[in-house]
This record gives structure tokens, C-alpha cells and sequence, in this order.
């Protein structure tokens, strides 16, 4: 029974040993390593570029006062549709003491002086009946009175206008009265009935009482990286995508470009606007964020591979041509090409390669 146990025993090393062998010997044969071939195909190769920005009107007008006061009548709401001279809101104003005190003084010596002027008129006139004084001195008497009256009434006039802003000779035309300078769509009203608003001047800009936009001419304004701005020209095509609105790919063409770069977190960027054709523009509102797509150059029914089986060596560019596959490995010729468009995922091969050809692509697997 013991010899038995210990056969037994043998037998378990021996296959224990020889299991260790085989383990070890297959795990130190080389792998064999296997690539993709791919072969060059005819298509067309367009080198884009993207830029962020956001749709704009091209004519935003901040509508303003021209004189200081208080809102007490607005007529209008966002989105209402205005024409030019559409009254927008009133304005009540609050006299300066010292200017309406001012124009007082003159309606009262304006006063005085017609009185006096209508006394001597009427004393000469009587003269004048008896044959007393001249025809000139009567005339100059009557010329100095009308005067007087003219006199009065551009005082009360002003006067008035200090008081209320509104001139009885032009009422229509009032400052009170604030007007849309252009037709379009209202924007936004950021002032409500009761606020305070006060005119430009050479000290603030005034108080915005109404932005009003032309919406069917629209624009897109956005940045493009120093490094693609000399691509660009003014006059070429671009393809508009608006997050908000997927559906919609408006067209639109590059139509200025800044001279200027602004710095931005390190990087240089530049302006551009584009005008979108008028089809497009029915439904879109302002502000909305939108990226363009501008094909910087584009080549048709060309030769192509991936760009990924391209080795690229300082200027100078090659691809692996599979020379033998029957052999116990893949055998391959490295081989110089030129190279032209790209897309960031196929190529163009201009020289060094015909549409027969197989190349050496990723590594898909191991033996």
C-alpha cells in the first residue's frame, strides 16, 4: 500500500513538472503581430474650422431722452413692432429753480415792456389823429409795440418749456415725447412709469428708455484663433448652427474681419461678422449662441487614406506598403508620399501611392 502512495506521488510531480515545462516554454515563444491593411480610397477632403459667437441685429439702437424728468406714460412692451416716430413714452419734467426762475423774470419784464410799448402806441396814435407828431414817429411807436407783444409770447413760450417741456408753437414735436428713431422690434424697456431718466450729455450717456432692432437683418458676430484668421476672407460662405434652434442651418458670408486682435486667457482672437441671407432669419431671436462652420478649403474625387497609417517625419511624410503576406510575418516597405488637404480624419495623397495599394494600419491583434 505504501509503494502504491508513493508511485502515486511520483506521478503527480511528473505531471506537475511537465505542466510547469510546457507553461513555460509556450509563454516564452515570440508573438506574432498582425496589422489592418487598408487600401486608398477616392473622395473628397474639406478642411473646416469652427467659430463660437451668437446672432446679433446689425442695427441695435438705444433710444434716449432729450431732456430730464419723469416717466409717466410708456406705450410700448418687448417684443412690440414700431415705426420710426411711434411714441415710446412721456416724460414729465422737474424744473431747475434757478432756470424756472430765470424764465419767470423774463415773462414779467416782458410784461412791463409791452405795457409801456402799448401806452406810448396809444398816446402817439392820438397824436397822430390830431396831426400832432409824424407818420414816422407814430410807425416807430407801433413797431415797438408789436415787438413788445412778439416779446411776451417767445417769453411765455420759454417759459413753458422750463415748466412742462412743451412748447405750444410745436407741441407735436415735444421732448417730452419720446419717439423711436428707427422701425423695428422692441427689445427691451429697462425703465418703468415713475423712474427718473436723465438726457445725454457731455458728462453720462443718458438713461435708455427703449432698444429697438431691426430683426430681419441679423448677423453673426464671433472670434476666430490667430491661428486661423489669415485662412479667412471676406466674402466667403459659412453654415450656421444654433443650439437652441437644431433645425435650423441658416447661411450666412463673412463680411468684415477685425484688423485688430484681443487678447483672451493667453490667446490672441479676432472679430468676425457675417450677414445671414434674409431667408433665414424669420424665426431667430437676438442672442442666441451659435457656431459657424467655414470651409477653409476643400478638394473633390481625390486620392485618400486615414490619416492615422501616415507617419509624419519633420516635412517629410510616409506610409508602410504591404510588400508580403504569406510569409510567417507581415513583410512591409516604408515608402515617402506627398500629402495635401486634410480633415483631421482622412487625407489627401497627392504623389507616391495609386488607389491599389495596401497599407499597414492599426494593430488588431496578437498571437
Amino acid at each position: 500500500m505504501k509503494k502504491f502512495f508513493k508511485i502515486l506521488l511520483w506521478i503527480v510531480i511528473g505531471i506537475l513538472f511537465i505542466g510547469t515545462f510546457v507553461f513555460l516554454y509556450l509563454n516564452s515563444k515570440s508573438e506574432k503581430i498582425e496589422y489592418a491593411i487598408v487600401s486608398p480610397e477616392n473622395g473628397c477632403i474639406e478642411k473646416t474650422t469652427v467659430l463660437t459667437g451668437k446672432i446679433e441685429p446689425r442695427d441695435e439702437i438705444n433710444i434716449k431722452p432729450q431732456i430730464s424728468g419723469i416717466i409717466t406714460e410708456i406705450n410700448v412692451e418687448p417684443g412690440d413692432v414700431v415705426k420710426e416716430g411711434d411714441i415710446i413714452a412721456r416724460i414729465k419734467v422737474i424744473p431747475e429753480a434757478s432756470s424756472l426762475s430765470s424764465a419767470m423774470s423774463r415773462v414779467e419784464s416782458a410784461k412791463i415792456s409791452l405795457d409801456d410799448a402799448k401806452s406810448k402806441f396809444e398816446r402817439n396814435k392820438q397824436l397822430y389823429d390830431k396831426k400832432i407828431v409824424s407818420k414816422e414817429e407814430f410807425e416807430t411807436s407801433q413797431t415797438a409795440w408789436q415787438q413788445a407783444v412778439r416779446e411776451l409770447d417767445a417769453a411765455t413760450d420759454a417759459y413753458n418749456i422750463v415748466r412742462d417741456g412743451v412748447s405750444k408753437h410745436n407741441a407735436k414735436e415735444s421732448n417730452t415725447l419720446v419717439r423711436a428713431t428707427i422701425g423695428g422690434i422692441i427689445l427691451d424697456v429697462p425703465v418703468k412709469v415713475g423712474s427718473s431718466v436723465i438726457q445725454a450729455n457731455t458728462f453720462n450717456d443718458g438713461t435708455t428708455v427703449a432698444t429697438i432692432a431691426d430683426m430681419t437683418n441679423l448677423i453673426f458676430k464671433g472670434k476666430v484663433d490667430e491661428t486661423e484668421v489669415g485662412l479667412l476672407r471676406v466674402g466667403m460662405p459659412m453654415t450656421i448652427a444654433i443650439g437652441a434652434m437644431p433645425e435650423l442651418t441658416p447661411k450666412a458670408t463673412i463680411e468684415y474681419i477685425a484688423p485688430k486682435g484681443v487678447e483672451e486667457n493667453g490667446t490672441n482672437t479676432f472679430e468676425i461678422k457675417a450677414a445671414l441671407e434674409i431667408d433665414s432669419v424669420g424665426s431667430l431671436r437676438s442672442g442666441y449662441s451659435a457656431n459657424a462652420t467655414v470651409t477653409l478649403s476643400s478638394s473633390g474625387n481625390v486620392l485618400t487614406v486615414p490619416e492615422s497609417v501616415v507617419e509624419f517625419a519633420g516635412d517629410s511624410t510616409f506610409v508602410y506598403l504591404l510588400t508580403d503576406s504569406t510569409a510567417a510575418e507581415q513583410q512591409f516597405k516604408r515608402i515617402p508620399i506627398v500629402t495635401g488637404n486634410s480633415d483631421g480624419i482622412k487625407i489627401e495623397v497627392k504623389e507616391g501611392i495609386d488607389s491599389i495599394a495596401r497599407l499597414r494600419g492599426d494593430l488588431i491583434k496578437n498571437k
